[in-house]
């Protein structure tokens, strides 16, 4: 049966002073059949984390424009816009007094196949039918610290530093750069970009479950209601980008 695609971006500033998270979703201007989605959570004190993660952005939509299935692959063109991105994001120190850091998150879908890649603790899912299919690891030290033994998922909630990031955009080591792929792709498949201030509030479940039972602009305006509340007048900024497979007819 034929799939279409049901997407959305959305966004939200939460009880922050600045938006410094950035997110974006591009079809290919030759061959429509190719969508990139992005996201980007900005760091680095006022404009300077929202001037960061915008760089991610542009890169995307730049590389994803001139890319070209016949001479590049899709791991290629993820990895290279997130090198892309760090090496602008570092020298815009030069022209600037900030000091900007960005996670980064981008996928790409075409007919049958989905890849990814990221760089920080903004997260990708891949949702089957309600459930967690994939995700991807944080580059952080609580995440890491669970993937050693040293913590457990329980006292990692409660962990005094689970902000701090070991690889970023912008900072002085070259960036850790993981990639992920899903093929096979069927009706119930989506998939869901979001920054720190959507998964600190929702487990993954409630995620799976939001994104499956609704629309993808239904489900997003959901998981945001449910995260403005949670974060009880401290919450950070929301993004995320929710791309469903859905067979016709549904």
């Amino acid at each position: 049966m034929a799939l279409t695609v049901d997407t959305v971006v959305a966004m939200h500033q939460g009880d922050r002073k600045e938006q410094q998270d950035r997110v974006g979703l591009f079809q290919h201007p030759t061959r429509r059949e190719l969508l990139l989605a992005v996201l980007a959570d900005g760091m680095g004190g006022h404009s300077g984390g929202a001037m960061a993660a915008e760089q991610v952005v542009i890169r995307a939509k730049q590389n994803f424009e001139a890319y070209s299935p016949s001479s590049e692959t899709p791991e290629d063109l993820l990895r290279t816009i997130i090198e892309d991105a760090h090496v602008v994001i570092k020298l815009t120190r030069f022209t600037s007094e900030q000091d900007p850091h960005s996670t980064a998150c981008v996928l790409m879908m075409q007919p049958g196949r989905v890849h990814w890649a990221h760089c920080g603790d903004s997260r990708i899912y891949h949702f089957r039918s309600g459930q967690v299919a994939a995700k991807s690891g944080d580059h952080s030290l609580v995440a890491e610290l669970v993937r050693t033994g040293q913590l457990s998922a329980e006292e990692a909630e409660y962990y005094p530093h689970k902000n701090l990031l070991l690889s970023c955009l912008g900072a002085e080591r070259e960036p850790r750069i993981d990639i992920g792929c899903a093929d096979r792709l069927r009706g119930g498949d989506a998939f869901l970009l979001c920054s720190d201030g959507l998964w600190g509030h929702l487990s993954d479940s409630e995620m799976a479950r939001a994104i499956d039972a609704q629309p993808a602009r239904q489900a997003a305006r959901l998981m945001i209601d449910q995260a403005r509340v949670r974060g009880r007048g401290t919450g950070d900024n929301i993004s995320m980008a929710i791309v469903r497979l859905v067979e016709n007819g549904n």
